[in-house]
This record gives structure tokens, C-alpha cells and sequence, in this order.
């Protein structure tokens, strides 16, 4: 039977959970709002398990996990894992009650996502049935950021407000055709299949190609869904600031836990309309009024290194002339290279002594300076979360400055 060490590591946070034997055959795959409280009720000596669950429980040898934001998310994870896995254990919904289901309407020239209750031969695709139609509600909302097809029952001529608060594509006006529309529509089906990486894999391959033909505009809508896809996170998501924030301190040999956390990223497509952000967190929440943009003005072409020792001196140049207080700690978004052009920045203002953290995207591993090796936090670490809460914050703020840029300059 599965370890109680692998129980008490799962996350206090929402996701799916995979049972599986010991020959690593799935048995179970089901959704939770707190991921080790709900795996955790299954092994209690006291259970009271029905006789199959139970037979199930007593073949369970490992358990895999997926994180999501919210309860939501978890419950479209957990429907494609069903039909792409099909678990033995997972008994399908068919006690006569009336379950909703997501209705992707393909036989019209610009498809719809909706709830419904009632599967008809009209060539639509049908996922589902969900036990819970709140929570299907939500799930909607939340794809609807992501994949933003139209919900009008009737297509109009120009466009609704759903389009200027980027929840439709706006087919109705003209900006965006069908061949463009049919590849979000494809991208959608990927994702409520449960092939995750296939869609990561198939957008970041448009990025690069827009990229190429110099599209800089489309790359930059591609570069948000791949980052949005990415790392999901919402402000729902449960942390406890005073714990994260005291483990990063012990994490890092900090003589305190630091209290403000200011961080910083560069964005830019191929050396276009290149931009840096700084974000200021104080005791783990962010103060928005704190916050920066900069508009590269020294750097041509593709060189993040330069841009983060433009962005780092900037900042801190006026720091230091209004007579400011340094922060506690300061977060750089990348590996060695971008921690050692933020460290050779802040030495040339003197101020080499406020700690510095990079964290390196593709393992999250975390650099500081004057260590060779990268600090390797495990996954339910308090301290990593924060870290990539505040870096994902910084690249969202950096993108939604280079979008606005672009648009710009587009129009």
C-alpha cells in the first residue's frame, strides 16, 4: 500500500489525483479542492469505504498529481484523464439522473462552448457528464479566458462587449476568420482531451512561427496563452504568507525573513518593443502602487542580460537618489546569467549586500550568487510557491506592458 511519506507530501491545494498499482496501471482518477485531505481519507484505519472503493484502496501502490488553481480546472482535468486513461476503478455516471455535460457546437461555421443537459445527434461534440454543475459553470468561465469562443446564440454583425473584455474573438466584426477560429476550436478539444502537452507543444510552435514571419503582434497572443497554459495560477489559490515567507529566509541563510520581495523580468519578441517590469511584494502580497514598467532605451536587438542590468540600474539608481529603503530581498526571472547581470549592476551602485534570488523557468531551480550549485526545492515547498507566484506575477506584468505596446504600434 502506498506510503504515508507520499500522502503527507501532496499539496493542501486543488488538482487530480492518479492511483495506480504496483505494475503502475491507473485504478483511479478523481478531482480534489485540497489534494492531500482527500487522498489522505481514503487510508484512514477508520474509513468507511464502500466495499469496491475499498478493494481499490488496497491495490494502490503510487499516486501522481496534477495541480490546478481552482476546484474548477480540476474538474476538466479530470474528465479528460478518465476518457484518456480509462481508470477500472471510475464507474460512469448512469443512475438516471440528468447530468450536465460541455457541448462544443462543431457544426456551426464558429463554434460555441455551453452546458447542456441533453446529448442529441446533431454533430456536436459532447464532453462529460460532470456530477457537479456548479462547479461546470466556473469551468467555463475559466476556459473562456483561454480559449475565448463566442457564447451569442445568434451571430451578430459588429462587436459585443464580451469581445472588448477578451472573452470572444469577435467573429461577428471580421477579426478573426474561420481558419483561425477552427485552430482555437482545435487547441480547446486538446485541452478537454486531457492532451496537455500535445497543445503546449502545438502553440509554442505558432509563437515561433509568427515570430519568424515577423507577426509580432500574433506571437505575443501566443506567448500569453502558452504562459497562461503554463503556469495557471489565480488569485483563489490558498498560501499562507508569514510560513512561505519564513522558510524562504531559512532556504536562502537569510539573517530575516524578508518581509519586501521586489522583482523583476524583461520581455520582448525578437528584440521588439522590448520592455522590463519590477513588482514590490510586502509580507507575501503584492502592493500594486509599488509597481514599474520600463521601456529598454540602452539595448538593440535580443539581449535579456543587458535589459535586466538596464531595468535593475534604473530602478535602484533612483532608489538611492530619493534616499528609498532597499528591499529585503530581491528576485531576478532567470538562471546564472540573468543573476549575475542583476549581481554586476547592484555592485557598481554599491549596494551588493541586499540578498538576490534567479529562478530558472524550465526546473524552477533557484540561483544565488556566489554558489556554484542551484538550490533544488521540492515541490510543495512554501517557499518555491511564493517565489513563483511573485515571478509569474512579474512576467504577466511585463507581458500586459509589451501587448499594450504592440498594439500600438500595430494600429
Amino acid at each position: 500500500m502506498v506510503a504515508k511519506e507520499k500522502i503527507k507530501k501532496l499539496p493542501n491545494s486543488p488538482g487530480v489525483y492518479i492511483m495506480k498499482n504496483e505494475e503502475g496501471g491507473v485504478l483511479y482518477v478523481g478531482k480534489a479542492i485540497n489534494l492531500r485531505k482527500r487522498v489522505s481519507s481514503y487510508f484512514r484505519p477508520k474509513a468507511s469505504l464502500d466495499e469496491r472503493i475499498g478493494a481499490m484502496v488496497r491495490l494502490v501502490e503510487d499516486i501522481d498529481y496534477i495541480s490546478t488553481s481552482t476546484e474548477a480546472e480540476a474538474l476538466i482535468y479530470e474528465n479528460g484523464l478518465i476518457k484518456q486513461l480509462s481508470p477500472r476503478y471510475n464507474v460512469a455516471l448512469k443512475d438516471g439522473k440528468s447530468y450536465p455535460m460541455l457541448k462544443l457546437t462543431t457544426g456551426e461555421n464558429f463554434p460555441r462552448l455551453i452546458m447542456t443537459r441533453e446529448k442529441k445527434a446533431d454533430g456536436s461534440v459532447y464532453y462529460g457528464p460532470y456530477a457537479n454543475a456548479k462547479l461546470l459553470r466556473q469551468a467555463i468561465i475559466f476556459l473562456k479566458q483561454i480559449f475565448p469562443l463566442r457564447s451569442c446564440v445568434k451571430l451578430g454583425k459588429k462587436a459585443c462587449l464580451e469581445y472588448h473584455l477578451n472573452q470572444c474573438l469577435g467573429p461577428c466584426a471580421g477579426y478573426i476568420d474561420k481558419t483561425g477560429y477552427a485552430e482555437v476550436v482545435k487547441e480547446l478539444k486538446l485541452f478537454l482531451e486531457g492532451r496537455r502537452k500535445e497543445l503546449l507543444d502545438t502553440i509554442s510552435s505558432k509563437m515561433k512561427e509568427a515570430a519568424t514571419r515577423e507577426d509580432f503582434e500574433a506571437a505575443a497572443g501566443f506567448k500569453d496563452r502558452l504562459e497562461a497554459l503554463s503556469t495557471i495560477k489565480e488569485d483563489s489559490v490558498l498560501y499562507k504568507p508569514s510560513g512561505d515567507l519564513e522558510e524562504l529566509g531559512r532556504v536562502l541563510g537569510l539573517a530575516k525573513k524578508p518581509e519586501t520581495i521586489e522583482a523583476f523580468d524583461v520581455s520582448n519578441i525578437m528584440g521588439e518593443a522590448a520592455v522590463g517590469s519590477m513588482i514590490h511584494f510586502y509580507k507575501g502580497r503584492p502592493n500594486k502602487d509599488e509597481y514599474r514598467h520600463f521601456r529598454i532605451k540602452t539595448v538593440s536587438g535580443v539581449d535579456d542580460y543587458a535589459m535586466m542590468r538596464e531595468i535593475v540600474g534604473r530602478r535602484y539608481t533612483r532608489i538611492i537618489r530619493e534616499g528609498k529603503k532597499l528591499p529585503d530581498l530581491i528576485l531576478i526571472d532567470g538562471g546564472k546569467g540573468h543573476l549575475g547581470a542583476a549581481c554586476g549592476e547592484l555592485e557598481k551602485l554599491g549596494i551588493s549586500k541586499v540578498p538576490v534570488v534567479g529562478i530558472a523557468k524550465e526546473f524552477e531551480r533557484l540561483y544565488v550568487k556566489d554558489k556554484k550549485d542551484p538550490i533544488i526545492l521540492p515541490k510543495e515547498s512554501k517557499a518555491l510557491h511564493l517565489l513563483q507566484r511573485i515571478r509569474d506575477e512579474a512576467h504577466r506584468f511585463a507581458i500586459s506592458y509589451h501587448k499594450s505596446l504592440m498594439s500600438k504600434r500595430y494600429r
